[in-house]
């Protein structure tokens, strides 16, 4: 009768072990991310759902969501810095595409390896190019970025301490003000930049300087303040994207989304913006 008892106990104890195994492995069905809304190929509003993201990274995401036996779903929450405020507090699990940097290590675990290495640049109205060979070239200058938007740890220490740079809330916004000579620059990606110019219609208007200020990965992000944020999606997380960026998916999504993005923009007539 002992044994009988004991054997039972045992039975029930590995059941409640496997059940804490699955639960502790499935605790969330469904995952939220959000991102920088003017970041084609990468992240865009969807025109046909604007309340949702689409581009490579939400396609990657999509991937390995389907992998893992969960949902991800890519939302829009508004402009770059308040994705990441929503992702900092927790009220959405993952930023899809960040920098690293040491503010966001304090709020956000990151998903190695980065699923790409872009390129951010000095745009300039062409016609009004300045010397420039090095960060020191933008002293004296002043130059627009997205609110809240980085460049590497690196570069941001250093503009902080010794570049102008405004802060404003849209990329077409920065360029508008450029265009308009209210601004002598504006530090954005390389690739993103690109595609919203000939979105706008004004891509001959503008100029890259070379070199880029940085080159830096670009991760996916899960909140320390997410709900679901445990050791194990941490660790499949990881696992997946080691897989997939091995097998050159992330590149491949990049080209199938620098078509769909072309694609979907109406013919444009370039013209400098006016008061």
């Amino acid at each position: 009768m002992h044994e009988c008892r004991l054997l039972k106990g045992l039975v029930l104890l590995g059941l409640f072990s496997l059940s804490g195994v699955s639960v502790a492995a499935g605790k969330c069905e469904r995952l939220v991310a959000t991102g920088n809304p003017e970041y084609p190929p990468y992240l865009w509003r969807d025109p046909q759902n604007p309340q949702h993201l689409i581009g490579a990274n939400a396609d990657l995401l999509k991937h390995i969501a389907k992998e893992l036996g969960v949902a991800i779903d890519v939302i829009y929450s508004g402009p770059w810095s308040r994705a990441q405020d929503e992702v900092r507090t927790g009220r959405v699990d993952l930023l899809a595409g960040a920098f690293l940097t040491l503010p966001r290590l304090g709020t956000m675990d990151y998903v190695h390896p980065a699923f790409y290495v872009t390129p951010s640049v000095v745009w300039v109205h062409k016609g009004r190019e300045f010397p420039y060979f090095g960060w020191s070239d933008l002293h004296g200058r002043t130059g627009d970025t997205l609110v809240g938007n980085s460049f590497g740890q690196q570069f941001d220490t250093y503009a902080k301490a010794n570049l102008t740079l405004e802060g404003v809330s849209s990329v077409t916004q920065a360029f508008q003000k450029l265009l308009l000579e209210r601004t002598d620059y504006v530090l954005y990606e390389q690739y993103p930049g690109l595609a919203l110019a000939e979105g706008l219609g004004i891509e001959n208007e503008l100029q890259i300087l070379q070199p880029p200020v940085s080159s830096e990965g670009l991760y996916l992000t899960l909140s320390h303040n997410s709900a679901c944020n445990d050791a194990w999606l941490r660790g499949q997380l990881a696992k997946k994207m080691t897989e997939l960026s091995a097998a050159g998916l992330p590149e491949q999504l990049l080209q199938q989304n620098l078509l769909r993005w072309k694609e979907q923009q109406p013919p444009a007539a370039a013209s400098t913006p006016t008061e």
